[in-house]
């Protein structure tokens, strides 16, 4: 497992970061890392743990995905998130969920965050899970998200026994058009939350 408080105590971060599966990135050519994806038990008291580090604030929502499909099965999948960024990444923190493993099979014994993949902003999902899925790296879990008019599609790749880790692409749209959150309107948002006294949005 590799473990994000390893990471924040690294003296070089994002050095740290770029070593996560670097041979297989470089294999395939994939674009720069966007983001980290954590797996922990209860999202809100990570994210009071990690900002009271410095990190975030996180906007924290919770709900179902629309569509998640896993080795192939449609399944229905609820669960917690939380967003924001740190020095350059965006930092997802995900709990375990319902009506799915593929994350509770993350959770550490101990309660430290587990970075379980790494997200790429991609064009299309699609092309790029395809490319890995015929070089013998299929996909996990499928699937699409949102709030109209912003939808989000993504697909986690089983790259786990060759890289160490599994391999996100994602891709963001609004009114069909893709575009890349700003780093900014994760803090916006969860500075709204906090605001208005509310910890997580049911979406």
């Amino acid at each position: 497992m590799i473990f994000f408080d390893e990471l924040l105590q690294a003296q070089d971060f994002r050095g740290a970061v770029d070593e996560i599966g670097r041979d297989f990135r470089a294999r395939f050519a994939l674009p720069a890392i966007h983001q980290l994806g954590l797996v922990v038990e209860d999202v809100e008291k990570s994210a009071d743990e990690l900002e009271s580090k410095g990190l975030g604030p996180f906007f924290i929502v919770n709900g179902s995905v629309d569509v998640w499909q896993e080795l192939g099965d449609e399944k229905g999948f609820s669960g917690k998130m939380g967003l924001a960024c740190y020095k350059g990444y965006e930092i997802e923190l995900l709990e375990p969920g319902e009506g799915s493993d593929f994350y509770r099979q993350c959770v550490d014994a101990g309660g430290r965050p587990v970075v379980q993949h790494l997200g790429f902003l991609v064009n299309d999902v699609d092309i790029w899970a395809s490319i890995l899925s015929q070089a013998g790296w299929p996909v996990w879990v499928k699937g699409d998200m949102g709030v109209w008019p912003v939808r989000t599609r993504f697909a986690y790749m089983d790259t786990v026994k060759d890289s160490g880790i599994i391999m996100e692409f994602i891709n963001w749209r609004v009114l069909g058009v893709t575009f890349q959150p700003p780093m900014l309107l994760y803090r916006g948002l969860a500075g709204l939350e906090k605001r208005l006294g509310i910890r997580s949005i049911s979406l």
